[in-house]
């Protein structure tokens, strides 16, 4: 049986830990004060061409994501996302835990809007509610759409407008920056958002995020923070390392374009076969619509997981690929979508 159930079901890339076995029985300085993680935080800030970020390793999305807001919100204040946004849906309550609510704004595609973050200010507007002050944003999003470099700018606008903080969570960044749509750099991104994170876990790392601070304000004090969450790794280096391999040699880029060339392979198979998408997704997540009986069918030989259960007979079931996607593997499940549809 083969897995599209997710990006992170491999290991990590073999240079990745070639790098960490080579350095294996080196001594290192402990809690990501080594340096390989100097050197991960100056090939970092040179590909987004601002020396003046902080950059912090931390070992996964939800702990970065709950850090990051419980660090910059005071604790009457409140985040907007949208209904989908991996913080309010995918995250246990990971972020209300941290005593702040998630204003979560229903979205078709995803993507938050400046409308969005305007009815929810619209929303709150006294001291007996709780007062908006971050909007998070997913690049790509849940549902593998993703944000033009128009849409990030106008969000930028709508946030300094009304003194909100603007965060990027970037899980899946590498997918979004490899798409054939796609308008932004890192070097963009970080003039219009004021944090974000760039995803190792699902961007061929054994598991790693680099969180991005670029707003002076949301500076301080971070480090206590990650030590307070239990997020800060005595062995720190072997986030840094990782890092390292990602930012040389356009490894990071070079396997999310293999993720996304091995959605494309599903993408087109799967349009060929007369099946729609629930949504416009050019990155390394797709979400076809298929007839339940066909589904049965494919999950005899593939693993994946049901995104919607429809009422009709039919329902989307949700495809991912990662670096380590084989190519061979799409287009077996092509033709036995084909098959299915002979049937």
């Amino acid at each position: 049986m083969y897995s599209f159930n997710n990006d992170y079901s491999e290991g990590a890339h073999p240079k990745i830990l070639e790098a960490m076995m080579n350095c294996n029985l080196a001594q290192n300085g402990g809690y990501g004060l080594d340096t390989h993680c100097e050197n991960a935080r100056r090939l970092i800030k040179e590909e987004i061409g601002r020396n003046d970020a902080d950059v912090h390793f931390i070992t996964g999305g939800t702990q970065t994501n709950l850090i990051t807001i419980a660090a910059a919100l005071r604790p009457w204040q409140a985040v907007i996302a949208t209904d989908k946004g991996h913080i309010n849906v995918h995250e246990t309550g990971a972020i209300e835990a941290t005593g702040h609510k998630v204003l979560a704004m229903p979205s078709k595609d995803g993507k938050l809007t400046p409308a969005d973050v305007l009815k929810a200010l619209d929303a709150h507007t006294d001291e007996h509610m709780v007062q908006p002050k971050m909007v998070y944003i997913s690049n790509s999003t849940e549902i593998g759409t993703q944000y033009s470099k128009a849409d990030l700018e106008a969000l930028h606008h709508i946030c300094r407008q009304n003194d909100l903080y603007l965060f990027l969570d970037g899980a899946r960044m590498g997918a979004a920056l490899t798409s054939p749509v796609n308008d932004l750099t890192l070097r963009d991104i970080a003039e219009l958002v004021d944090v974000f994170y760039i995803g190792g876990t699902k961007a061929g790392a054994l598991f790693g995020e680099a969180l991005i601070i670029c707003r002076d304000e949301l500076k301080p004090d971070y480090r206590f923070m990650i030590k307070q969450r239990g997020a800060m790794m005595a062995k720190g280096w072997l986030l840094g390392i990782q890092f390292e391999e990602l930012f040389q040699n356009h490894l990071f880029y070079d396997m999310a374009a293999h993720s996304n060339d091995m959605a494309s392979i599903l993408r087109k198979g799967i349009e060929q076969c007369g099946y729609t998408f629930i949504s416009e997704s050019m990155t390394n997540q797709l979400f076809p619509l298929l007839p339940d009986a066909v589904i049965e069918a494919l999950s005899a030989d593939f693993l994946f997981s049901i995104q919607e259960r429809g009422t009709n007979g039919s329902s989307a079931i949700r495809l991912v690929t990662s670096w380590a996607t084989r190519e061979d593997a799409c287009h077996a499940f092509v033709a036995a979508l084909q098959n299915c549809k002979i049937k």
